[in-house]
Formats: structure tokens, C-alpha cells, sequence
């Protein structure tokens, strides 16, 4: 046998006596199944719990979005006129983007932008609103979007309401 051939199998006697150790001990007195089931069921309330705080920094999000919307008294559907640009990371590890107003009306206007943020899978991650005031008539406005918190992997920025008051 070589010197790779009888390393790799010292590897495998290794891990078989590390394993077989492991499910055989126990502090209570359960069986290796038992031990394993407490396990596997400790680490899904570990992630169930996990995800339900992820679920409750959205509906958080949401609810302060939807409210910062609300205040805004007879506003009128301007999404046609509002462009969110390409996300970018900042140094926070926060999400951003460039948000552009176009005012198309004849007099200057105010805007209240929801920006979401979505993963790869269009599963929303963030939300937050941006407001540009006093938007000259026919002219543009740039503001920017920032996540509440960091987010990781592909991120996908849209306008999720644009409100002109």
C-alpha cells in the first residue's frame, strides 16, 4: 500500500471510531438515536427561531414603510416617474440605491418613494421609503435608498410605491 493509500485509510478508521464514539455516548442515558434526534430537533428550533426573527425585521420594515406612506395626505400614484438605480454594498454592509425623481407636472412637487429589497428568489428582504422634496417642474431629483439592515447575497432593488404630494 502506498503512503496516500494508508494515510486515507487511517483517515477512515478515524472518523468510523470518532463517530462511532460520539453516537454511543451519551450524558442522560439515551440511546445514539435518541442523542441524535435531540440534536437534529435542537438545531431546527435554532433555525426556526432565526427565521422568525428575519420574518419579524420584515413585517417591521413593512409596518414602517406602510406608516411613513399613510402621512402623506392626498398623494397621488407617481411610481411612472420615479427609477430606482443598480444596488450597491456600503461600508455598513447595507444595501443601497440611487433613487431619481422625475417631476413631470407643472409645478414643484414632493415624492415618498418605497424602495424594496429583494432576494434572488424575489422574496422581499428590506423596505424602506425615501422622501425628495421640492422636485422643480420638469426636472429630475436624486436621493438615496439604504437598507435597515445588512443584507446578504444577490440583492434586487424595485420601486414598491411612489407617492407625488
Amino acid at each position: 500500500m502506498t503512503r496516500r493509500g494508508v494515510r486515507g485509510a487511517s483517515a477512515v478508521l478515524v472518523a468510523m471510531t470518532v463517530a462511532f464514539t460520539a453516537s454511543a455516548c451519551s450524558d442522560d442515558g439515551d440511546s445514539a438515536s435518541s442523542t441524535v434526534s435531540k440534536a437534529a430537533s435542537a438545531a431546527s428550533s435554532v433555525a426556526s427561531s432565526v427565521a422568525s426573527k428575519g420574518s419579524d425585521v420584515i413585517a417591521s420594515a413593512t409596518a414602517a414603510a406602510e406608516d411613513k406612506l399613510n402621512s402623506f395626505k392626498d398623494g397621488v400614484n407617481a411610481s411612472g416617474d420615479v427609477k430606482a438605480g443598480a444596488p450597491a454594498t456600503d461600508a455598513d454592509g447595507r444595501v443601497t440605491s440611487k433613487v431619481t425623481v422625475a417631476n413631470s407636472t407643472d409645478s414643484t412637487q414632493s415624492y415618498a418613494v418605497q424602495i424594496n429589497f429583494k432576494d434572488a428568489d424575489g422574496k422581499l428582504q428590506d423596505t424602506v421609503v425615501v422622501t425628495v422634496d421640492d422636485v422643480a417642474s420638469k426636472k429630475t431629483k436624486d436621493a438615496t435608498a439604504r437598507s435597515n439592515r445588512k443584507l446578504d447575497g444577490d440583492i434586487k432593488v424595485e420601486v414598491g410605491q411612489a407617492l407625488r404630494h
